[in-house]
């Protein structure tokens, strides 16, 4: 488990908070944290409008649907969000073997188990995401490492409360920042990476791709590191089906078998996991995370890949492409 790091009294002190608040809400069961999610989910649709409409924005253009479909969608968004966020305290109860998961591809998920390659888990903001971290931890066993690269928090406090749940299955959460090193040395000792390749990145780190009809500024950094590595680029998303879940898996993607220059492998891989998310976004689009505000323009556009004039949005259920971030500071 990752070591603390030294905090403040007063830091000490939200955290000691945020324990005891934790171990008062443990105590509720599935379905108790499931009506607690949702609530703190209809919550923040409520008090935070600028929030709602950009929900509803992104809905109506990206899967171009009528304005009160739209917003149909980005409530149940909102409400699956508030679920993520509950299911936290989860982690110690919930595990491979748990009967509330089931696997959507039980012969992909024991090629997953049985494989002695490095692989590069992709994954993104969609259904249980705090959960499926965890399960990360549990696919393999120790020694070989088992990461999972996240933003840090600002506040200590809460991200050492975090940490320590996310890693309560086994799995070493990794801040996303000039991690290219530890990530590679894990790679080559046959380890398991995984990143969430759905935020905008910045620029430097990114190429704009197509995404959902509209080019995104996608992180080329898991894409690198794997081609780096030689490893299997393996996207594997956690859904929500009821008070149940489904771990569903796609075809991995040996980045040992691209070719090309280096750049055309990492466009390669970039395009695969992007094209994966979008997929999984169009299948469920009520799970993932529509308040992020995914298309975001800093610039890039001038500086990485231009959006071809003209471009048509991909009709749903088609392919989507995605990429980069700086080699030295994957971003997930």
């Amino acid at each position: 488990m990752t070591a603390p790091p030294e905090l403040t009294p007063c830091q000490r002190l939200r955290l000691g908070l945020l324990n005891r608040g934790a171990s008062a809400l443990a105590r509720l069961d599935f379905g108790g944290l499931e009506r607690l999610g949702s609530c703190l989910g209809r919550l923040i649709w409520t008090c935070l409008p600028w929030r709602r409409k950009l929900a509803t924005d992104n809905v109506a253009r990206h899967l171009d649907v009528p304005r009160d479909e739209a917003r149909d969608i980005a409530r149940q968004s909102f409400c699956h969000s508030g679920r993520s966020f509950t299911e936290i305290l989860l982690t110690d109860r919930f595990g491979l073997d748990s009967p509330r998961l089931r696997f959507a591809q039980p012969d992909l998920k024991r090629a997953l188990s049985e494989c002695a390659r490095p692989i590069v888990a992709t994954t993104a903001h969609i259904g249980a995401w705090e959960l499926l971290a965890s399960l990360l931890g549990q696919i393999y066993a120790p020694p070989r490492p088992r990461m999972v690269v996240v933003r840090r928090y600002p506040d200590p406090a809460v991200q050492a409360f975090i940490t320590t749940r996310r890693e309560a299955s086994g799995a070493t959460m990794i801040g996303h920042r000039t991690v290219a090193a530890s990530v590679l040395k894990a790679l080559r000792q046959n380890g398991i990476v995984a990143f969430l390749v759905d935020h905008h990145a910045l620029r430097g780190e990114s190429l704009f791709l197509p995404f959902l009809g509209e080019k995104a500024a996608v992180n080329m950094g898991p894409a690198l590191l794997a081609v780096r590595a030689g490893a299997l680029l393996w996207p594997i998303f956690l859904l929500r089906d009821g008070g149940d879940y489904v771990m569903s898996l796609e075809e991995p993607l040996d980045t040992a078998v691209l070719t090309g220059s280096r750049e055309d492998k990492v466009r390669a891989a970039a395009l695969f996991y992007t094209g994966a998310v979008e997929r999984i976004v169009q299948a469920h689009p009520t799970q993932w995370f529509w308040m992020h505000n995914r298309w975001k323009s800093d610039g890039n556009e001038r500086a990485g890949s231009p959006p071809s004039a003209g471009a048509r949005r991909p009709a749903r259920g088609r392919n989507a492409q995605g990429a980069p971030a700086r080699t030295d500071t994957p971003d997930a």
